[in-house]
C-alpha cells in the first residue's frame, strides 16, 4: 500500500492522502477579486484526487498585494467573488480547500511575472507605497519601504483578523499564514530586512514577536474545529540571514500556539540568495522540523516524480507533500502517481473511462457532487 496515498491529518482537517496543491499566486484578478480564470483554475485542479487544494497567497489589504492582479480577501466584492468560485468548486468535488493569507510587505506595487516582475516606482501608474519592518528596499535601485510604526502594525493584525473571519464564512476548511518567500512577516523574522532597535527587532524572541502575534489573531479569528498552519522559509540562503536554527524556534512557538502544521519552503527574502537547487532540495528542512518540533510537517520543491513523493513520506522525512509548477504542468498528477504507486486516487465518473486498461482499478468512488 502506498503510504503517500494514506490519509492525511491537519489538526482537526482529515485528508484523503498526503498530496496537496500549494499555493500559487495567478496575478489575475481584479480589485482583488477573483475572476473567472480562478474558476477554471481552481475548478481542473479541483479534479485532479489530490487531498488538499491550499488557494493561492491571498492579501490581507489592498496595500499587501505583490501586484495589482493579487488575489484578496478584504473587500465585501472580493469575499462575494471568492464564494462564487468556491460554490462551483465544491459542487463538482469533494477536496478539501485551504487558502494562505499573505502581506506583501516590502515586495509589495510589482508587475506581474510575465511583466518582469520589478517594483512599479511610486508616482508611476498602478503604484502605492510598500509598508516593512524596516526601511529598507528589497533589491538596489528599488524604493525603500515606509517603516510600519505601531498604529501600521495594529492595521495589519487587524487586516489578517478580518481576513479570517471572511475565510471562515466562506467555509475554508483550513488557513496557511504565509511567513516565507521574503514577504512581511518573513521580513520581520530576517535580520536582512528587519533592523529595528525595538521590542520587534533585534534577538531572535524580538524579530518573531510579530508573526506570532499574527499566527494568534488569525487563530482567535478562525473557527476552533478548524486548523491554522505556516508556511515558512527555513532559510534565506543568504549568510547571517534567517536559518534552520530559527526555524526550529519557530516552529516550537507556534506549536505552542495551536498551530497545526509546518510547511517548510525557503528563501525570497533577498536577491543575494544563493540556493543550491536539486530534486528535493529543500527536503531536509521539513525533516529536521518534523524530526525537532513533532508538528505535521508539509515538504516542498522541487518534488515532481510519483517515487520521490513516496520515499519522502515513506522513510518519515515529511508527513506530507506540496506540488506547485508540477501540478500546473500536469494537473492529473494525483491520477498517475497512483498508477505508478499501485494505489486508488478519487475522480469524477465523467473521467473514469480515461483509464488505460492496465489501470482499470485505478479510480474509486468519492462524493463528486455538493458538500
Amino acid at each position: 500500500m502506498s503510504q503517500l496515498f494514506e490519509p492525511f491529518q491537519i489538526g482537526p482537517l482529515r485528508l484523503a492522502n498526503r498530496i496537496i496543491i500549494a499555493p500559487m499566486c495567478q496575478y489575475s484578478a481584479s480589485e482583488g477579486s477573483a475572476l473567472d480564470w480562478h474558476l477554471i483554475h481552481l475548478g481542473h485542479l479541483a479534479l485532479s484526487g489530490a487531498g488538499l487544494l491550499i488557494v493561492e497567497a491571498t492579501a490581507v489589504s489592498a496595500e499587501g498585494r505583490i501586484t495589482a492582479g493579487d488575489l484578496g480577501l478584504y473587500s465585501e466584492a472580493s469575499e462575494a467573488a471568492l464564494a462564487r468560485v468556491l460554490a462551483a468548486v465544491r459542487a463538482n468535488s469533494p477536496i478539501k480547500v485551504g487558502m494562505q493569507l499573505a502581506h506583501a510587505g516590502r515586495k509589495a506595487s510589482s508587475r506581474a511575472p510575465w511583466q518582469g516582475g520589478a517594483q512599479i516606482p511610486l508616482g508611476e501608474p498602478g503604484s502605492w507605497p510598500a509598508v516593512a519592518p524596516s526601511a529598507l528596499p528589497h533589491a538596489p535601485g528599488e524604493q525603500a519601504p515606509i517603516a510600519l510604526d505601531a498604529a501600521g502594525m495594529a492595521k495589519i493584525r487587524a487586516d489578517f483578523a478580518r481576513a479570517a473571519t471572511r475565510a471562515a464564512r466562506l467555509g475554508i476548511d483550513g488557513l496557511e499564514i504565509h511567513a516565507a518567500h521574503g514577504y512581511l512577516l518573513h521580513q520581520f523574522l530576517s535580520p536582512i530586512a528587519n533592523q529595528r532597535s525595538d521590542e520587534y527587532g533585534g534577538s531572535l524572541d524580538n524579530r518573531m514577536r510579530f508573526p506570532l502575534e499574527i499566527f494568534d489573531v488569525v487563530r482567535a479569528a478562525f473557527p476552533d474545529d478548524r486548523p491554522v498552519w505556516a508556511r515558512i522559509s527555513a532559510t534565506d540562503w543568504v549568510a547571517g540571514g534567517w536559518d534552520i536554527d530559527g526555524t526550529v524556534a519557530l516552529s516550537q512557538a507556534l506549536k505552542a500556539r495551536g498551530c497545526a502544521a509546518i510547511h517548510v519552503s525557503s528563501g525570497g527574502v533577498s536577491p543575494q540568495q544563493k540556493i543550491q537547487v536539486g530534486p528535493g532540495y529543500q527536503v531536509p528542512f521539513a525533516q529536521r522540523v518534523k524530526a525537532e518540533v513533532g508538528l505535521p510537517t508539509i515538504a516542498v520543491g522541487l518534488i515532481t516524480e510519483a517515487e520521490q513523493a513516496e520515499a519522502i513520506v515513506a522513510s518519515g522525512q515529511a508527513d506530507a507533500v506540496s506540488l506547485a509548477r508540477a501540478m500546473l504542468y500536469d494537473p492529473r498528477w494525483p491520477w498517475h502517481a497512483a498508477a505508478q504507486l499501485g494505489a486508488r486516487v478519487a475522480a469524477p465518473h465523467q473521467y473514469w473511462r480515461s483509464q488505460p486498461r492496465e489501470y482499470k482499478d485505478l479510480f474509486e468512488n468519492a462524493a463528486f457532487g455538493a458538500r
